[in-house]
Parts: C-alpha cells; structure tokens; sequence
C-alpha cells in the first residue's frame, strides 16, 4: 500500500531511501521504547541522509519539499520509528512553516537553515506549558522575558519538548511586557537545561521532556518574533505530518497482522489463519478505512499544494483539521482489528503490535484537537447555511 500515492520518480527514490532506513530501525525501535531510552543513532541515520533539509528552501541547501511529499515521507518513516518520525515532523514542519509565512527579520532564519543543510541541525518549538495545557486552546506563555542590558532574560519550564535529547535550536514562546514572543535559543545558552521527565506509556522515544530556563539571557536579536497573537495559530497545513505518523503506525500494524496471520498455523487448521473468513473480513475493513483515510490526506495535501500562496488556500482549515481527526480514529481502529487477528499473542512485551497500540494512542492529544476540530467543522456548516 505504500507506493499507492507516490507521483514522480524522484518521490519513488527518495522514498526507496526514505524506506531502507526507516525499515532498518525495527531492533532500536523496540529497545528504545522497553528501556525509556533515546534513538540517537535514527536521527544520525536520517540526518546522513540528508532527511533534516527536506523543508529548507533551495536557496539555503534544503529540497523545499512540497507538504504533498512531506506526508508521504513522513508516514513511510513512521512504519520504522513513530516516535522518531513525530520528532522529525515538528522539526521538518516548524521550517515548513516558517518557510512559508517568514515572520522573522533579519538574516535569522536563513543562518539556521544553512545550519540545517550543512550538518542536519534540529529545531522544535517550545511552546507547551503545565499551566497553560496545549497552544492550541489559548493560554498564556508563563515563561517570561524581560529586558536586560544587550538582549532579554527568560525563566520558565516547557513540556513535551520533542526530540529534546539532540535539538539544536528551541523556539520558545515567552510574555515580554504582555506581549506574545517567541525567542531563538541555541543549546548551549548558558541557563538552558533539559529534565528528563518524560514517563509515558506511549511515544518514549520522543523524549519530550522539560525544557528549563533559568535566567536564560540572549541577544537582542534572539527576539525573532513579536505580536499581540502568534502566525503561527491560524492555519496550519504543515501539522498534516501527525495524521501521516499515526496513518504510518496503522500501516505498520497491518504489516504484523498480515505477517503472523501468514505464519501462524493451529493444529485445528489444514492451513494459517491468513485463509480464515474471519481474518479475510478484518483484512478487509482494515484495508477499507486505511484507503479512505489515506485518500483524504493525500487529496487535502495536494489541494494546499496548488493553492499555495493564494487567498484560497486558508479555506482548507476545516479540512486539514478533518483529516487529522479522521486519521487519528483509522488509526485506532486498524491498530484494534490488527491485535484481534493477532490475539492474545499481540500484547506479549516483544510483540511489536502492544507498542504500537500504546503509541497511536498518543494521536488524540496531538494537535488539532479532535473536539476543536468537530466545532470548526460545525461552524463552518452554519455559516454555509447563512450564505445560502
């Protein structure tokens, strides 16, 4: 199923490379997750392979992928390594973004991106708060900024800072004299610290965990964006790499449906359980919801993809929300009829498939959420209806 949207030939081979490596991440993966550790050696892989560029521009050493390509990528990856491939995602997609919208002055944005191209450099925001809960409902940044003499000094703690382990650059939001801001913070700024607080049951080897800054003080130019409301709240076509993740983990499920539904043989049976009614029927409904998922994803994509830089192209919101919520309960539902076939041998700690069941679960609390999602999509019936 995975070559059923590729388009080009250059999208076949970089997905052939794309693939090799995400196949070769199989072992890590599930060491990763069984002792809370962290993939470094995925991210050196996907970095020597020049994976950390894909959204830079052209200009600055990257392929300035289409959001087209980078789904397809993305949910290729994810059959290897989820919680790597989300990482990747928010980094990829923060440059999509920023590439898109180019909220910041100065030459910012492109030294980063060189830094990008030249040795994989990584980026992530770090925008969510204990207090605040998700962005995406509205709190208030309680990290603070204050002017110092030559830049600004920060104190706060961040959640869920993804990849955090090897990130090079975090883009924190902070309040500076009521405010929204967002800062540009190298690594190795002195105050910066990482706190490894990251015990879930799901996505380990994300290792989202706390950002701590503690009388952080940068430059005047660290100040890389200012407003009484973040660019970065409306739309957002570039978080379609969450479904293409969760649709990746769903694929992967099938996978080990189908490969232990072809192998495994009860003596009740002149042949495997792959040749059963039953197994028949799941592999069926399973195939069903993936492929309409699928095609919802890869349609929305291209859509953007051709109104790119046109007013059109922020009618999409309804629907780049709808495919999340649609992916995310494909997910959850292929992952459940791939366990069924799989039975009682599916929650075994060495079985692949228990690990997957616990990550895609981490899918309903990725942005968008789903019930701010159902509420667009209702508003925007009502106002069709007061048009009519």
């Amino acid at each position: 199923m995975e070559q059923m949207f590729v388009r080009t030939t250059e999208q076949q081979e970089r997905l052939a490379v794309i693939g090799e490596v995400a196949d070769s991440f199989a072992a890590g993966t599930q060491e990763a997750d069984e002792t809370d550790a962290f993939s470094y050696d995925h991210i050196e892989a996907l970095q020597q392979i020049g994976y950390a560029a894909y959204t830079v521009p052209v200009e600055w050493g990257g392929k300035d992928i289409s959001l087209y390509e980078f789904v397809l990528y993305q949910e290729r990856l994810a059959q290897g390594d989820a919680a790597i491939a989300l990482g990747m995602g928010w980094h990829l997609g923060v440059i999509f973004d920023l590439n898109e919208k180019r909220p910041w002055e100065g030459e910012l944005f492109a030294s980063m991106c060189r830094d990008v191209a030249a040795r994989g450099a990584l980026v992530n925001r770090a925008a969510t708060e204990a207090s605040t809960g998700s962005p995406s409902r509205g709190g208030k940044p309680g990290t603070s900024a204050e002017r110092v003499a030559g830049g600004y000094r920060l104190n706060g703690r961040k959640t869920f800072t993804t990849l955090s382990p090897v990130l090079d650059y975090f883009i924190v939001t902070a309040v500076l004299e009521d405010a929204e801001t967002e800062f540009l913070i190298p690594r190795d700024t002195p105050g910066l610290t990482i706190d490894p607080t990251w015990r879930m049951v799901g996505m380990r080897g994300t290792a989202s965990h706390d950002l701590v800054l503690q009388d952080v003080v940068v430059p005047e130019e660290a100040l890389v964006y200012r407003s009484s409301q973040a660019y970065h709240k409306p739309i957002n076509p570039y978080l379609l790499h969450i479904p293409a993740c969760y649709l990746g983990i769903a694929l992967a499920a099938r996978k080990e449906a189908i490969k232990f539904a072809k192998a495994y043989q009860p003596n009740s049976l002149p042949h495997p359980i792959l040749y059963t009614p039953n197994v028949g029927q799941q592999l069926g409904q399973i195939d069903l919801e993936l492929t309409a998922s699928r095609h919802f994803l890869y349609a929305v994509a291209a859509r953007w993809d051709q109104l790119r830089g046109k007013p059109e192209a922020d009618e999409l919101g309804p629907e780049l929300a709808a495919v999340k919520v649609n992916a995310i309960q494909t997910a959850l539902s292929v992952v459940d009829k791939a366990m069924r076939i799989v039975g009682a041998h599916s929650l075994a700690r060495s079985n692949p498939l228990q690990r997957l069941y616990r990550d895609v679960r981490f899918g309903l609390h990725n942005p968008p959420m789903e019930d701010l999602a159902i509420a667009q999509l209702g508003r925007f019936a009502v106002q069709e209806a007061e048009r009519s």
